[in-house]
């Protein structure tokens, strides 16, 4: 489509999936990525370097991949529109995978209209990726007429406001944020609350375990005869024999935890499965969006970026990814303010292929608000 490629950005380390303790944005290759905001605080991940990158301005178009918010959340912290598609809308052909189900890549871009730009060319049935075959007849090559200034009139938006685990101050920006829907012409229905995501997230890191450890030995038989590893046995085996470079701060449980799944035929991962599928759609995204006839599901995205801490790991300040992550609907993250000139964004979440919808939602919301600020490389906070 006539874009130059300038390079690869720094990723979490396995995409967060290495160990429960590990730190956003470090990795053994790329060391730690820092965020332009306040450079000693976490940029969130998986999509750390992408996120960073283009909150600096380092790239127009920057992408990220997400299996449950690691496009929304770096995209928040830095103050980017982070869309992440329905599954199978682009394809995941030689994206390391974690997860079937969930995986997704999408744009990270500092405007929706960037974002809209560079969603529609990457659309389209790829025969390396089966997910893609629903996407016939539900994707757009170019999604830049839904870029409409009065998109919120009229719409009907529901407001999640339980479970986000948000602060007071957050909570402040969030309220903003909802009266500038009203402000906009949506018809807000204040709350939609969705139920406790705990149930779902423990059977969802289970279900990415069985994937992870099928889907990565797939991945590496690609690779060729001069790869020589085949498995996540011989991942963790070439992570203990380099330990030094590679587990300097966090080890690899995870990794450890996810070889001793079985097989996808196993019963009780299709078991595992079809939980997540009956949380997040039929019991928790579906009905809301139908007896409300919603457009679409609002909540603050992530709260604002917490202290790299190479010795403890991340310590998240709430969020809402996990609804449209689990059930591979898509949502889009748009700047809403800032705590202490630390950005937080708004998260669209809405019914499957409904991605022309939600830039339509959140281009109004942006142009509305035009909260987004560049950053200004702080050292520290204070």
């Amino acid at each position: 489509a006539g874009a130059i490629l300038l390079g690869k950005t720094n990723l979490s380390e396995w995409a967060n999936f290495r160990s429960s303790t590990s730190s956003s944005g470090w990795s053994g290759r790329g060391g730690q990525t820092r965020n332009p905001y306040v450079l000693d605080r976490s940029p969130c991940g998986s999509s750390a370097g992408s996120g960073a990158a283009g909150a600096a301005n380092l790239a127009t178009l920057t992408i990220g991949t997400e299996t449950d918010g690691s496009i929304v959340c770096p995209s928040s912290i830095s103050a980017l529109v982070g869309l992440k598609p329905t599954v199978g809308l682009w394809s995941r052909a030689g994206i390391i995978p974690i997860s079937a189900t969930q995986d997704t890549a999408g744009p990270m871009c500092r405007t929706v209209a960037d974002a809209a730009v560079l969603l529609g060319p990457l659309t389209g049935v790829d025969p390396r990726d089966p997910a893609t075959t629903a996407s016939r007849g539900n994707a757009s090559t170019d999604y830049r007429g839904f870029l409409k200034a009065d998109g919120l009139r009229g719409a009907r938006i529901g407001v999640v406001r339980k479970h986000l685990g948000i602060s007071s101050k957050t909570e402040r920006v969030f309220d903003e944020a909802v009266k500038a829907l009203r402000a906009s012409g949506a018809v807000v229905i204040d709350p939609v609350d969705l139920p406790d995501p705990g149930p779902m997230g423990a059977a969802e890191w289970e279900v990415l375990a069985y994937e992870f450890k099928t889907g990565i030995a797939a991945y590496l038989a690609t690779l060729g005869g001069s790869n020589r590893h085949r498995s996540l046995a011989d991942l963790i085996a070439f992570n203990t024999a380099n330990a030094a470079r590679e587990m300097p701060f966090f080890a690899q449980e995870t990794f450890e935890l996810a070889n001793k799944k079985g097989p996808l035929t196993d019963p009780k991962y299709r078991g595992l499965l079809a939980t997540c599928r009956r949380l997040s759609r039929s019991l928790g995204l579906d009905p809301r969006f139908a007896r409300h006839r919603l457009d679409a599901l609002v909540a603050i995205t992530a709260g604002p970026a917490w202290p790299i801490d190479l010795a403890n790991g991340d310590r998240f300040t709430g969020g809402s990814s996990s609804y449209p992550a689990v059930a591979g609907y898509p949502s889009i993250t748009v700047p809403a303010g800032d705590v202490h000139g630390l950005p937080v964004g708004l998260l669209f979440m809405g019914r499957p292929w409904s991605e022309g919808r939600l830039i339509e939602l959140a281009y109004g919301f942006e142009q509305a608000t035009k909260v987004r600020q560049p950053p200004q490389f702080r050292a520290t906070l204070g």
